[in-house]
């Protein structure tokens, strides 16, 4: 059973945290450690980004650390061979995030071949076309047992939601916002409001809600209308500011409970 699969099948009632960094930020060597920080610290699944030059969906702290990331020599074939090493003592699901640019280059079979010979379960590419990702991607995708993760925002409209429900694996990413990745301190009315109506739909699979969340407040107002959060941007910053990984997810901790 693909990891995602099993998450989300044995977590019960739990709400379920999900984190990103991207691999090469703040140090090339840094992917194993920061992987194995959030295991040991009860993250539930981790989103790793591989840089790419121009990420477009990304504010300026993914940005600033994907730019970090290239300059430290970080390469989609780089990450492959870190995941690689520690692809057996790793349980928790592993998603990787980024740009259909670097897939294309690397070849889409070789790409997801290598997915599944790093112990990658999922993977999620903000500007692949759903269209590309039916003829082209998908049967590829499911060959090598890997999860394309598509994303909604609160200007999917209901038929949409429910096509994506029906042709996609693993779960839906709920984008809070249609604006880039960044922290928020609240989620206003109308962003609960898609919330709450995304979850009167009753979909065939579960949601995770990301883009904005850094506080106690928006994190609860994402568990609370799916099967957990996803938090990127604050980590990231955090990450950069801190001495190891578990400094940054004890200063994340604490942002959470505030």
């Amino acid at each position: 059973m693909n990891k995602i699969d099993r998450l989300f099948t044995e977590r019960g009632d739990r709400k379920l945290l999900s984190l990103y960094f991207c691999a090469g930020d703040p140090t090339f060597e840094g992917t194993a450690d920061v992987i194995r920080a959030m295991e040991r610290r009860g993250i539930a699944m981790v989103e790793v980004g591989f840089p790419f030059s121009d990420p477009l969906a990304d504010g300026p702290v993914i940005q600033t650390a994907a730019t970090n990331a290239i300059r430290n020599g970080m390469t989609i074939s780089k990450l492959f061979a870190q995941l690689k090493e520690i692809k057996d003592e790793v349980s928790i699901p592993l998603v990787l995030m980024g740009y259909l640019n670097v897939v294309m280059q690397y070849g889409v079979e070789p790409f997801f071949r290598s997915c599944a010979d790093s112990g990658v379960s999922g993977v999620i590419i903000p500007d692949l076309p759903f269209k590309d990702y039916m003829e082209e991607v998908r049967p590829i995708a499911r060959q090598f047992g890997i999860h394309v993760i598509m994303l909604i925002t609160p200007e999917t409209d209901e038929d949409r939601v429910r096509f994506i429900d029906e042709n996609t694996d693993g779960f839906i990413y709920m984008v809070s916002s249609a604006s880039i990745t960044g922290t928020q301190k609240s989620f206003d009315e109308r962003k609960q409001e898609y919330f709450r109506r995304i979850d009167a739909m009753n979909l065939k699979h579960p949601r995770m809600i990301g883009f904005g969340i850094s506080n106690k407040q928006t994190l609860e107002a994402a568990q609370s209308n799916a099967a957990g959060a996803i938090i990127g941007s604050k980590f990231v910053t955090l990450l950069e500011q801190s001495a190891s990984p578990d400094e940054a997810l004890d200063k994340l901790f604490a942002a959470l409970a505030e």
